[in-house]
Parts: C-alpha cells; structure tokens; sequence
C-alpha cells in the first residue's frame, strides 16, 4: 500500500464514509427490500420509451460505414464516386474531407475521459485494424445509405502487423496495467513454498476472446444547433461522452448536451467509441441531424470487446487442505491504442488466505481493435481458473469442494490486512448446497449415468468488488405539492436502475414511493457517474446522501421561529412522514408542504456531492457467492446440457428482490455462455474477427437455459450506502467453473480451455 492507504486504513472508523452506518440499514418494513415491478416497464412494453435510435428529427440524414479489410497499413485508393451519385445521398465523408478533430481522451486518462481508444478519427489515410471505419455515408434513408456504401471502392499499402499472439509472445512481455496500478502482488515467497507443499496442483487456463452482444446495437441520434452538440446517445457514461466529445470538437463541455434515457444492455461496451464521434462530425459537415446505427457485424468491427487469457493457478496445500502457496500469473493481449489487459488476476486476491501469494498478469500488443470493459473484466475467467484449480485441489486432497473454500477463508484481506466490512460467504456456502443438495453428489467421477447421459455437479465461489467511484453528486427537489424528484447523471441498461432508486429516496425522505421522480440519463444532471463496476449503486447512494444533508439544512433555514421545528439542528431532525420531525420526539414535526407554504414557496432545491470513496481502503470491500451446476454430458455425441444451476449470494442488502434476481439470473445465463459456447474467431492471418454474427458467435437460447435458483443472506453491509453492494457482475463470476467442474463430476475430463464445447468432451 502507498502512504495514503496506508493512512486511510490506520484512521479511525468514525473518519470514513460508512463509519457511522446508513440509517436507512435499520428500515425494515418500507419501501427498501419490496418486490416492485420496474417503473419502466409499461412504456418499454408500449414501444414508448425512446432509445437512441428512435429519435425522429426533422431533416434527419442516415449513416453506414464502411470498414477497413486490413489490419495496418495505409489507403491507397478510394473512389466514392458512385456512392455520391447514388439515390437519397446527402454526403460521403472520407479522411478528405472530414472536420479537423482531435482524437478521443482515452478512458480513465482524465476525471470525465471516456475514449475506448486514441487514434485519430477518419484525419488521415492510416488504417491501425482490420475493422476501421474509413468512410461515412449519409442518406435520406438507411436502405440508401447501406446500398451507397456498397458501390465504395478502397485499396490500400498493407504493412507488416503483429496480429499473432504466438509471435507477440516470443517478442517478450511487459507487466500489465489496469486502471493505472500494476497488476502485479506478492506476499511471501510461493514459489518456494510451492514447492514444499505436500500437496500440489499446478494448472494452465484458457480463455477466448469475447465480443460485446447487447441486444440493442450501439447507436446515436445527433444534431447540431449552432456551435452546441445534442447527442442521443446509447451510453453508461453520458458525463464522460459529453466532456470527452468536447474536447474533440474544441468546444467547451457546456455545449454538449447527451441524454441517454434507455439503454439496451451495456456490460462495458456502450461508452464513447468512434460513431458517436463519426456521427457528429457528419452531421456539423452535412448540417442536418444524423441517426447512427451500427449494425450487428459493425458493433464487432468498432467496439472492443474481452481478450484472450492465458493463466497459470498452482496451490500448495498441507494434507488438511488448508493453503500454503497460492500462484496466479498468465498472459493477455491487447492493442497499444488502448492499453487494457484482461485483468484476471482480480479475484484471487481477495478470495482465500494463504501465508504466500503470487500474482501477475503480463501483457503483448498485437494490430487490433481496442479491448475494453466487459461484464466482471477480469473476475469473470479469472474464476474460471481460481475455482477450477480449487476443484482440482479438492479432488486431489479428497475433501469436499465446498469445505475446502469454507476451510481456506480468510478472516482480513489477504493482501492488505485491511478488515472486511462483512463477509457471509460461508452461511451463503451452507445454505447453497442445503437447497441445491449438494448432499447427494457422487464424489467419484463419471459414476452417475441417465441413459447416455453422464451427470455431474460442480460447485464454484463467485466474487466481484464493491466499487464507489469518486465525482457522485445529485441534487433533490422538493416541491408545494408534495412531491420529489433526484436528478443525477446515472443509467438505466436495463437493471432496475431507476425502480431501486426510487424505493430509497422515497425511504430516504419519508414519502411514498408514487410522490417520487427519479432522473437520469442526461448530462446537464449533476455527477458523474459511470455505469460500470457494479458501483452505480453505490455512487448514486452516497449522493443522494450528501444531497439529503444539505436539503435538511435548507428546509431548517425555511422552517424558521415559528415552526415546531424551531432550535433544532440539521443533526438532530430527520425525514419521517412527508418532512422533518426531531429524532428522539416525532411530536416535533412540520412536513415539507406545510414548510414551502409558511415560507411562500413553491420548492426547494439542494445539491450535494459524495465524499471520496476512502471506505474501500479502509474496509475490505466485496460480494460474494456459492454456485451450484447439475449438468449432463451426452456419452455418444459429446453435447452438454445445464440441468440446474443455483446462486447463493452474499452482497448486502437486497434492494428489490425482483430486480435483483433478474440481475443474478441474467449474469448466471451470460456465464452459461462463457462456458459453453461463446468464442471470437480471430484470424491471426490479418486481424480481422471471422463470426461477426449471432448465426456464428454463439450464446445462450432459451433452450441452452435451465431452472435457474437465486437465493441471498441479505445481511447489510454496514460500511455501504443502504448497506448494499453491487450485483450487476458478480452473476458471471464463477459459472465458467461450476459448470467445467460439474463436466469433470460428469465425465472425469478436466477441460482447462474455455469454451467447453462437445469435440472436447467426445
């Protein structure tokens, strides 16, 4: 640790956000905790709620790219001319023609950056990978626009790319970076204690590349309106699109306004790549408002998706089971226009305790399109490796997989030995496997038969982070007629964003659940707030918390003399059924109508920002979960078939069990993909992504689908906004391993190379 966490986890727990609890952990009987059906629900069902596609302007223009067939290299020809004559087309914008931009701010480079690359945009004939936008076509129609497209005619001067992992690999390696910290750890000495151990299993894990499949595309609606930018956009990041758009175009942020109010699923991917960018500078070019689609095979060719891992897991166990050397070390790849290794190393530290840990992950740079953030980066094939090595050690040892974990828990952060700020993994263990009936397993491999079928079950940890990311504000407005809304630049992907939020507000402030509006989306709304590392939550928690505080203090000032609530401090009241009421005497109450009335007012309105999320560097910050797979493995044809699956999770408070298991259940199917059939093609011959379909890159159908189980300790956190973690990612985590343990229960083949498809299993 530096000399500031060293700091922060040395200071009292009274000195950090979270040390004095949430009161709203103590509501029991509320709003927080109900099964509410989302708010959004009947307008998406009535076609009503508008994504960034389905924004109808007046002269609006439809875009198509076109796509670069090499992976490095430079244009040499490109003859439009037949797109320009072609019906309905306003303009064909090529690297002659396009607006003087700078290239995005990288993400993460700056507070508000949000590139998911650097590389100019369309301002030269440079092609840096086999997908590269190089020209934009605008029409009347999108039939017009995407037939234009087709009559372009490109060469190019191809140079010498480095596309194959292999080759980069011989070139050497270099430590990975991930968020700007090495992804590097060591306590004590493993390697030698490894090979001390009396017991040892030392493994190789592999992981494909991945592709984001949101079932919305990403698209933007744009338009210009003078020298201020208006994007609809398709994002988890509107305060980091519009900063960052406004630093390509030279313009101040204040004159980018981007609204998101619906996205179609996110995972990582729908932050700012080059169409939002594309998209604008056609229309400033055209002078009318373009709506840019991309289609299926365009989200494969422009958006980064997961890379490739290759990882070590070696354990060293004493004949007890419990650990002596824990070692997680790989490879992974990734481009230099976007330095982003899948991090995978991630869960193993924090997950079990040894006295000797050893980590690292190192990284080659290959011609490539940029990877990027894709759900639970890092933990979701990280624990594919962890939990699979765990099982093989359970084999090894001859002990039960799931007392294995319980046995090798650790009771403080095995890195850091920070305190954990609650850890119920194990009550999440016990009850898991008392509902799954994990009882009846056969320990002998290959044993259990259902007519061809061989059956197995398999068991995994699943774990994911709690993350706050610094810049939450939000602000509240309480107006004559009784009601509320927050406004906060926060997303709604699809996750019940919006529904959960207005259950706590309205615990928060004492009113029911239909005299709150909960805003988001929209980059003119204070914050920011990334919807990504399961930390929206959190992030929208907190500020809601700090702009409480300053409300209750506002509302006091309004109170005035002849109030009941007359004398009291911001300390002593609190928000109880429609205003304020002094805490230890609820006599003493005025509500927020009768305030604004007395003081002539038709609202009120206070704004505040979160602290610095320090918490995560005094606590042990994490949620966690025990997974349970029954599968059957077909002995003829090699065809694997997910019979049950059961997540029991430990991540706090549960703020709305309906939401909440439709999260789990919808990250538990993403991993039943990981595992069993999701795999880019990656040509290593010239770069270029060879199944840029979902007839070609497969994932789960409702037939690939079992009866899926969720069940949760909903145990608050009470270093937590609402004691709640997040849940958005930790779904993912472990599934890989649960089921590639279960095939191993199942056949007695130990597949360590994801995805576990049927030639590895005849």
């Amino acid at each position: 640790m530096d000399v500031m966490e060293k700091a922060v986890a040395l200071a009292p727990d009274s000195w950090m956000p979270g040390g004095d609890p949430d009161p709203l952990i103590r509501a029991k009987h509320g709003s927080i905790g109900a099964s509410i059906s989302r708010i959004d629900g009947p307008l998406k069902v009535r076609g009503a709620a508008p994504f960034a596609a389905e924004f109808a302007l007046d002269g609006m223009l439809y875009a198509a790219l076109m796509f670069s067939t090499v992976p490095k290299g430079r244009i040499a020809t490109l003859d439009t001319a037949a797109a320009e004559a072609a019906p309905g087309v306003a303009l064909v914008m090529t690297h002659r023609n396009a607006p003087r931009m700078k290239p995005m701010p990288l993400f993460m480079t700056a507070e508000k950056a949000g590139g998911g690359d650097n590389l100019p945009i369309m301002q030269d004939d440079r092609i840096h990978w086999n997908g590269q936008p190089i020209a934009v076509v605008l029409a009347d129609t999108q039939e017009q626009a995407d037939y234009a497209v087709s009559l372009i005619r490109a060469t190019y001067e191809a140079e010498p790319a480095l596309t194959s992992y292999a080759a980069a690999k011989a070139k050497g390696t270099e430590p990975g970076l991930f968020m700007g910290q090495p992804l590097q750890a060591q306590k004590g000495d493993a390697e030698a204690a490894f090979a001390k151990a009396p017991v040892r299993v030392d493994g190789r894990y592999a992981t494909p590349r991945h592709n984001h499949n949101a079932i919305e595309p990403h698209a933007a609606t744009v338009m210009w309106q003078g020298d201020k930018l208006i994007v609809h956009d398709a994002s988890q990041a509107v305060q980091h699109t519009a900063w960052s758009l406004g630093d390509v175009f030279g313009i101040a942020e204040e004159q980018v306004h981007v609204t998101s109010p619906f996205v179609g699923g996110g995972f990582g991917g729908k932050c700012l790549w080059q169409h939002q960018v594309l998209g604008a500078a056609a229309a400033k070019l055209a002078g009318r408002p373009v709506r840019i689609a991309l289609s299926r095979e365009g989200v494969y060719r422009l958006i980064g998706g997961r890379t490739l891992t290759e990882q070590r897991f070696a354990i060293g166990a004493e004949p007890d089971g419990r650990f002596v050397s824990l070692i997680h070390t790989g490879t992974a790849p990734t481009s230099r226009q976007n330095a982003f290794p899948e991090p995978f190393i991630l869960p193993t530290m924090s997950s079990y305790g040894s006295p000797n840990i050893k980590l690292d992950v190192e990284t080659v740079h290959l011609d490539m399109l940029a990877n990027t953030f894709m759900r639970a980066p890092g933990e979701s094939v990280g624990t594919f490796a962890m939990e699979s090595a765990i099982d093989e050690m359970a084999v090894a040892l001859g002990i039960d997989p799931v007392e294995l974990r319980i046995l090798n828990q650790p009771t403080e952060d095995p890195l850091k030995g920070t305190p954990f700020s609650s850890r119920h993994i194990a009550e999440a263990w016990r009850a898991g496997a008392e509902r799954f009936g994990w009882s009846k397993r056969n320990p002998t491999a290959a044993s259990v038969r259902d007519g061809e079928w061989l059956v197995g079950m398999g068991c995994a940890t699943a774990t994911y982070p709690y993350h706050r990311m610094p810049g939450g504000a939000a602000r509240i407005t309480l107006t004559r007629d009784g009601g509320a809304k927050v406004e906060i630049a926060a997303h709604e992907m699809g996750m019940g964003t919006a529904t959960a939020h207005t259950q706590v507000v309205a615990e928060r402030l004492g009113l029911s659940r239909d005299q709150v509006t909960f805003a988001y989306g929209d980059s003119m709304f204070p914050g920011v707030v990334l919807a990504g590392g399961s930390q929206q939550t959190a992030s929208i928690g907190a500020s809601v918390i700090a702009a409480h505080h300053v409300l209750i203090k506002e509302l006091l000032k309004l109170a005035g003399n002849d109030s009941p609530l007359a004398g009291l401090s911001a300390e002593e009241v609190g928000t109880v059924n429609g205003g304020l009421a002094k805490l230890d005497d609820t006599s003493r109450h005025e509500s927020y109508v009768s305030i604004l009335t007395r003081s002539g007012r038709d609202h009120v309105s206070a704004e505040g920002s979160a602290s610095a999320p320090l918490e995560t560097m005094h606590w042990s910050m994490h949620s966690f979960g025990a997974l349970f797979c029954e599968i059957g493995v077909n002995s003829v044809t090699g065809e694997s078939r997910v019979r049950r699956f059961l997540g029991s999770y430990d991540c706090g408070r549960i703020l709305n069990p309906k939401t909440a298991a439709s999260q789990f259940r919808g990250g538990i199917i993403m991993g039943l993909g990981l595992a069993l059939m999701e795999e880019t093609q990656f040509d290593e011959r010239n770069g270029r992504i060879m199944n840029p379909s979902l007839a070609e890159y497969h994932i789960p159908v409702h037939l690939d689908v079992p009866e899926i189980e969720v069940i949760w300790t909903d145990i608050p956190d009470p270093r937590a906004p609402m004691g709640a973690r997040g849940i958005g990612e930790i779904g993912i985590t472990g599934v890989g391993a649960a089921v590639a343990n279960a095939v191993f229960n199942a056949t007695g083949k130990r597949i360590r190379d994801l995805p576990l498809t049927l030639d590895k299993l005849m």
